[in-house]
């Protein structure tokens, strides 16, 4: 009886372990159910917002905050602080125009002025123009796993993928795995060369999802510069009025 009992034992055991095995894999997530959840957090279809822009360059330091309201395509932003005060910058689809006040003069962005630094930011114009989802953008794949301020996180690596046009060839991801927010990102060119690094600051869970509010920009290819964004405030799905994404509400 007792060797019954024993081979009944070890057999439960293996049983156990067994399962463990078969059940083990089915519960890791793919890369791309990563990048889901962290669009589901992060891509944004329609906002009101508040914001601030902390550029830091050398000793210097200069704040501009901003209004912001965009749907799923098009993205209204104006500049609210003394000295830029009325300067507005208008998304259409994949157009950009800038409303000088002083000059009333409306300029399309375009061609290598996008990737110049918007408002003398770290931010460049391209970056403000992609607004769809990563896994549209990106083929990804899990590089490994790291910790960053104690936060357990998934390590992407994401490639542009064919005849998808973005700002950056490569981005390497950090994503929390508890809240699926991106807390470090490395943008390179199809060179190699690293262009920017982004950090998160701090994350609010606000109606149900984790929203980046405070995080920096650097670029790598500038010396002593970073820029910070923060969000003040947010409203989802707000009621846009006709005719806010024309160019004749830019003037």
């Amino acid at each position: 009886m007792r060797k019954v009992k024993g081979f009944l034992l070890i057999g439960i055991i293996m049983s156990i372990l067994f399962s463990s095995i078969i059940i083990a894999p089915a519960l890791e997530m793919t890369a791309e159910e990563i990048i889901n959840k962290r669009d589901d957090n992060e891509y944004i279809i329609s906002i009101k917002a508040e914001a601030e822009m902390i550029i830091v360059s050398g000793g210097r330091k200069i704040t501009k905050t901003m209004l912001i309201l965009s749907d799923k395509r098009n993205a209204l932003i104006e500049f609210t602080n003394p000295q830029d005060r009325g300067t507005k910058f208008l998304k259409r689809e994949n157009d950009l125009w800038m409303f000088f006040p002083d000059a009333e003069e409306i300029i399309k962005i375009s061609g290598h002025m996008l990737n110049q630094g918007m408002m003398g930011s770290d931010f460049s114009y391209q970056d403000i123009m992609e607004s769809d989802k990563l896994t549209d953008l990106y083929d990804f794949k899990i590089i490994g796993e790291e910790e960053i301020d104690g936060h357990p996180c998934y390590v992407l690596e994401g490639v542009a993928r064919e005849g998808v046009k973005v700002s950056y060839y490569r981005r390497v991801s950090w994503v929390d795995k508890e809240r699926f927010i991106g807390l470090q990102e490395e943008l390179y060119a199809q060179s190699g060369k690293l262009l920017k690094e982004t950090k998160l600051n701090e994350a609010q869970e606000i109606e149900g999802r984790w929203i980046p509010v405070d995080s920096v920009m650097e670029n790598k290819l500038r010396k002593d510069t970073y820029t910070g964004f923060k969000i003040v405030q947010i409203d989802f799905n707000p009621e846009i009025p006709e005719g806010t994404f024309t160019l004749q509400n830019l003037r």
